[in-house]
This record gives C-alpha cells, structure tokens and sequence, in this order.
C-alpha cells in the first residue's frame, strides 16, 4: 500500500508468524471489507509467533495460544457454578485414569455427574466435600460408556496433569461465576 513502510504482510492468521521487531500488517480480503473490517492492523509484536487480526474497530495482537477477544455477554453463555463433590467412584475402564464425580449445585441444578481425570493429584477418599467450579450448561457427553453431564474445570501442572478450579472459601452451591 503507497505510503506505507515495507513489513511482513498477512492475509490470514495461519500463515502470520512473525519474528520480534519484524512489523506486522494485516491485510483483509475485499468482502470482509465490504463489512465494515479494518483494512490493515499494523504493529510490532513482542515475541515470536504472534498471531495479528483485524475487524471492525477491534485491532489486536495475540501471541499463539490465547483466544480472540469475546464479549461479557458471550462470556455469560458459558453457565460456570460451584458445586460441591458427593460422591467419587473409579473409573477403571476410561482409557485414561479417571474417577467418576457426582457433584451437588443446589436445589436448583441439582445432582450432575462428570468423567474427570485427576487421579494424579486427588485420592479418591479426599474428594468428597471438596467444592470445584464446573461448565453446567455444555450438552450430556458420552464417554466410554459413563454419560458426562457437566465439565469439572483445571489447569494443567507442569506435567499436564489436571489440578481442579475451587474457591478459596466455602460459598453456596449453585453459585455461578461472575
């Protein structure tokens, strides 16, 4: 583009992996111009594959692995509750380890149950009145032959293996994240 100093030019996020100090240009393909999108994002990304999108208003830079900007209404489509652990069973034929949680959210949800794999950090006679956080609106998913009603939440350790989302303190079953 006349007047614009030479950088690395990308026309769509996967093939836009950048060094540091390398400048960035986003360019967007004529249709989506048509729509009201940013003609270009322009920038110097800190780190190396560095992902650059442009839409709208929204300019954005994001290093490989983080999601897209959404918005708190879209974030609130996603029903995240305490609850609190009442049951735990094994799971042995999950071909990975994994227990079978039945976890309580109140009067209002009720009882839901979930396949989780955290047997690496978590005996199975400690997890009863243990509360953790939980996705309680994804639709019932089969695995193996356990029927999975909800996603008990975590972060990967430094290994990979899952240490659950809980509140510091007790709080309500049933709350919802906010």
């Amino acid at each position: 583009m006349p007047g614009l100093d030479p950088g690395i030019w990308c026309q769509s996020v996967q093939d836009c992996r950048v060094k540091p100090g390398n400048d960035v240009r986003w360019k967007v393909p004529g249709p989506l111009l048509d729509r009201g999108a940013a003609p270009i994002f322009s920038g110097v990304p800190d780190s190396t594959n560095v992902r650059a999108f442009a839409w709208g208003n929204h300019h954005m830079a994001e290093e490989t692995g983080a999601s897209a900007p959404i918005t708190y209404d879209e974030f609130r489509k996603v029903d995240i509750r305490v609850g609190t652990i009442v049951a735990v069973e094994p799971y042995p034929e999950a071909r990975k380890p994994a227990f079978k949680l039945s976890v309580d959210f109140g009067p209002v949800i009720g009882i839901k149950r979930s396949s989780a794999q955290i047997t690496k950090h978590y005996a199975l006679d400690k997890l009863v009145g243990k509360q953790v956080a939980a996705v309680v609106n994804f639709p019932p998913k089969q695995i193996g032959k356990f029927m999975s009603e909800i996603l008990v939440l975590g972060f990967p350790d430094g290994t990979g293996e899952v240490v659950m989302v809980g509140p510091d303190h007790a709080v309500p079953n049933g709350g919802r994240l906010f």
